[in-house]
């Protein structure tokens, strides 16, 4: 019995190949294959598969947790590179724990798999213009549940800059309806004929999108409050030092400290020979990345005399990561730490989103279960960074992924975004250039440019069009000079609004469902009070 009730929830193998299909394009359209177009028809197979098993919420949500599974699976492989690498794990052990994490990251997919087949069933074909809307729904949720939302759809479209510079109106999120509306469109093209009504709905819905993306744009352009002050610079030294990994002994690690001086010393040198710098005499900032050096500038006074010393020197800014002591619990922060020219913290700002299980253990299992890097208190202020004129504000690694992160910067008077991060751990895989498209949406939503600063790369200019200059050669050593200025003071309409087109989607989905739910109840209740 139980068995003919398991049966009964798997979905035909046609309509799961179907779905395996339509993970499998959606893979393709991210890094490093890069096959961006097809994240715009990917979705066809999924909601084809759906369509033919609406009749049971079951099987459609069976068909969307394989397709999140694979999809999931194919794009975040490297998450078994370290463990297999650094921590001996077996490779088959390493595949089944990364197995048992994309099972939960699937339960979104499957999702919205079933709140299609149910809205299809309720609604019929026109039901397919909820797409675009359930599919956002899905993703925000699994960002608010899980504190993370890496790879959504949208991010396939961060190397296409004309469809990046649409998230300056709604994020990631924006971007990611559009691009899951090429799916709907396609999916419903079956139905259009046999429907007029359908075809002049979605023509209405094509227009009304492409109307609101261009009005914000053009809205947004307009809005800057003060002309940028090309004449308050900062000239921004970053360093790719490529720190390795393990081997770090004592006498090692101060051997790399000392390289990350003489890279800086070098890039200095070539900064007063250049006429441009001496005429304008910008502040110097000397930039180093995340990475396993692990300082501690607070405990650490040998370190704090080597940092202060250097700064104090070469009349420099230095910024750098550090773990700082927390007073009020006994823990420490994960922290980008600021000397100034005089050879003396003049700024810090605390990591406030922590990597879940990697720097902090989420409430209520703090406590029972480990953090695998630390156990890191979360900061509370998005403290800003003075870089002469203008003014910094710091991501460190997994910040990145956060746009409410930047959008607060902006908000605060941010000038420019500067992420610092290690993507080292992972090896030469496609996180390198999937964590890179998460700092071009930040660039594209805030009108800022984002300064990288890596370990390992990859280390690049971003600016506020999405464009990616100087890319450093990955795991190779290298230094970048970029000149920085005040921003003009443009905030943009997503740094505005925030997620708005994602919380448009949160009460759409759910105003469908409850409106389906009572157009289902109606017949019964009025069979129930008829005459007779």
């Amino acid at each position: 019995m139980k068995f003919q009730r398991l049966r009964r929830l798997l979905p035909s193998w046609r309509n799961a190949l179907m779905a395996l299909a339509a993970a499998v394009l959606l893979i393709l359209a991210f890094p490093d294959f890069d096959l961006w177009f097809l994240a715009w028809f990917a979705l066809v197979p999924l909601l084809w598969a759906v369509e033919r098993e609406k009749e049971s919420i079951g099987r459609s949500f069976v068909l969307g947790w394989i397709f999140g599974n694979v999809f999931f699976f194919g794009t975040c492989w490297w998450l078994t590179f370290a463990p297999i690498t650094y921590a001996g794990f077996p490779a088959p052990l390493a595949y089944f724990l990364l197995f048992c994490v994309t099972s939960v990251a699937a339960v979104f997919p499957g999702l919205f798999a079933a709140i299609t087949a149910y809205l299809l069933r309720q609604f019929g074909p026109v039901a397919f213009l909820a797409v675009p809307f359930v599919w956002v729904f899905t993703e925000f949720l699994r960002y608010w549940l899980t504190g993370n939302n890496w790879n959504a759809i949208g991010y396939s479209q961060a190397f296409v800059p004309g469809m990046t510079k649409t998230a300056a109106v709604g994020g990631v999120y924006f971007v990611g309806g559009l691009v899951s509306l090429g799916s709907t469109l396609l999916a419903a093209r079956l139905r259009v004929e046999r429907s007029t009504r359908l075809a002049h709905i979605l023509t209405v819905s094509v227009t009304g999108l492409a109307l609101i993306s261009t009005a914000s744009l053009l809205w947004h352009r307009e809005t800057a409050n003060i002309e940028a002050d090309r004449t308050s610079t900062s000239i921004l030294v970053a360093l790719q030092p490529n720190v390795p990994m393990s081997g770090l002994t004592l006498e090692k690690w101060r051997q790399l400290r000392q390289r990350h001086v003489e890279l800086a010393e070098s890039a200095l040198v070539k900064i007063e020979q250049n006429p441009q710098s001496a005429v304008r005499n910008p502040q110097l900032t000397v930039i180093f990345p995340e990475s396993p050096m692990n300082f501690q500038y607070e405990d650490d006074a040998e370190t704090k005399e080597f940092i202060d010393s250097f700064a104090a020197k070469h009349n420099v800014n230095v910024l750098f990561n550090s773990a700082e002591p927390d007073a009020s619990t006994g823990k420490y922060f994960n922290s980008a730490v600021l000397v100034g020219p005089e050879g003396r913290e003049v700024a810090q700002y605390d990591k406030i989103y922590l990597l879940p299980f990697g720097e902090a253990v989420p409430f209520p299992l703090e406590g029972i279960l480990p953090g695998f890097v630390g156990n890191f208190s979360y900061g509370r202020e998005y403290d800003l960074l003075p870089m002469g004129g203008p003014k910094a504000g710091v991501m460190i690694c997994f910040e990145s992924h956060f746009g409410q992160l930047s959008r607060e910067y902006v908000k605060n008077g941010a000038d420019v975004i500067i992420e610092m991060t290690n993507d080292g751990y992972l090896g030469q895989t496609p996180v390198l250039r999937q964590h890179l498209a998460n700092a071009v949406f930040r660039a594209v939503e805030t009108n800022r440019p984002v300064l990288r600063v890596t370990n390992v790369g990859i280390t690049a200019f971003i600016n506020e069009r999405g464009e990616v200059l100087d890319p450093s050669p990955v795991y190779e050593e290298n230094t970048q000079i970029w000149r920085v200025s005040k921003s003009d003071g443009l905030q943009t309409f997503y740094v505005k609004y925030g997620d708005w087109f994602a919380w448009l989607c949160f009460v759409m989905t759910l105003g469908l469902l409850g409106f389906g739910y009572f157009r289902q109840r109606v017949p019964v209740r009025d069979k129930e009070n008829s005459p007779g």
